[in-house]
């Protein structure tokens, strides 16, 4: 992904005569360094600690500790009442956790991946993210919906796809997609707290990955706001927007493009719904250029919402250049590396 993004840069601003001047990454001097792991079970323990009304359900979240080990420690810490192991019935647990968040408790659900979400999806969508509006006003749903999602490694088809987009198209549901430590703490946090359903969508290859942060992130104080995306990077010929896994990718192209004058600005999206679009129009105002970047298929996906959004509002004549999708292949997964490598040669021989 990360050859096709570059070459799709380039195409982009070939389209014009000038290219701006590189403007450096503004980074904080960070203390600690923090997995995302770790940031996921930090939360979850303050959040557990601070409100008697949370608990954690889901596959072997309990003695095993998760199947990623994010619940490390917290069912010696909490016991049985507070960090639940289930049976392998999405679709049981799932209700279960509406249920008690009908009653005012506030239930963390976790599917060990969200490909196993699809057999809960009736108590997600028409249970969690519609009661609110069908009762008046009268129940709030407040339940948090987490768990691995996007591409894996070597897991097949069955197992590796991104629901952003999915989630995303109903009403009465938040979606956030979080990158680092950071968000990830901050968010999780926020979504807990949250009065309305939230989907959690971690990425399995980022949860040992280290990311620094400052002092301000190990604080149980801290949060992340729902629906605020955050610019990783200030730039000045083109803007990439980005969720997840996708970041790092435009992180790593960016550094490579500074070495040829290409000053790229990064928005780490954060929330999918709500989706910060006035982040992305101020960015693509000054900038001139928009690409997008994600995991999923391309079809009707993130990318697409934004390009429609962008064609709606007045930041489209500020545009020099058409809108540029960069998407996971519009196929099932491939099981074998080899294949997965195959189509990616295949595609940036295209370009």
């Amino acid at each position: 992904m990360l050859l096709i993004l570059l070459n799709e840069i380039r195409l982009s601003l070939d389209r014009q005569e000038t290219v701006g001047n590189v403007v450096t990454l503004k980074r904080f001097l960070n203390s600690k360094a923090l997995t995302v792991r770790d940031a996921l079970n930090s939360a979850l323990d303050e959040e557990l600690d601070r409100d008697d009304r949370v608990f954690l359900m889901g596959e072997e979240v309990a003695q095993y500790d998760g199947a990623y080990k994010v619940s490390r420690g917290l069912w010696k810490k909490y016991g049985d009442k507070r960090v639940i192991d289930t049976p392998i019935t999405e679709m049981g647990f799932a209700g279960i956790g509406v249920g008690a968040a009908f009653h005012g408790l506030r239930p963390v659900i976790e599917f060990m991946t969200f490909n196993f979400a699809m057999q809960a999806i009736d108590q997600i969508i028409n249970s969690a993210a519609k009661t609110f509006y069908m009762s008046a006003g009268s129940i709030n749903v407040p339940i948090v919906f987490r768990g691995a999602n996007g591409c894996a490694a070597g897991v097949g088809a069955q197992h590796s796809q991104c629901f952003a987009a999915w989630y995303s198209h109903c009403p009465g549901l938040k979606v956030i997609s979080p990158y680092d430590s950071e968000d990830c703490k901050g968010l999780l946090k926020s979504a807990i707290r949250d009065p309305d359903p939230v989907v959690f969508l971690e990425n399995e290859l980022l949860y040992g990955v280290s990311f620094d942060v400052d002092d301000s992130v190990i604080s149980s104080d801290f949060t992340v706001p729902i629906g605020k995306a955050k610019i990783m990077k200030e730039g000045t010929d083109v803007t990439l927007v980005a969720h997840s896994i996708g970041v790092a990718f435009c992180v790593e192209a960016s550094d490579a493009l500074a070495q040829e004058g290409i000053s790229c600005e990064i928005i780490n999206l954060r929330s999918i719904r709500p989706l910060d679009f006035d982040t992305i129009k101020k960015s693509v105002m000054k900038t001139n250029h928009l690409i997008s970047v994600e995991g999923g298929w391309p079809q009707s996906g993130v990318g697409s919402e934004i390009c429609a959004r962008m064609m709606e509002c007045d930041a489209f004549h500020y545009l020099d250049a058409p809108v540029i999708r960069v998407t996971g292949a519009d196929v099932p997964m491939p099981y074998a590396k080899s294949c997965e490598e195959k189509g990616d040669a295949a595609r940036i021989e295209c370009y």
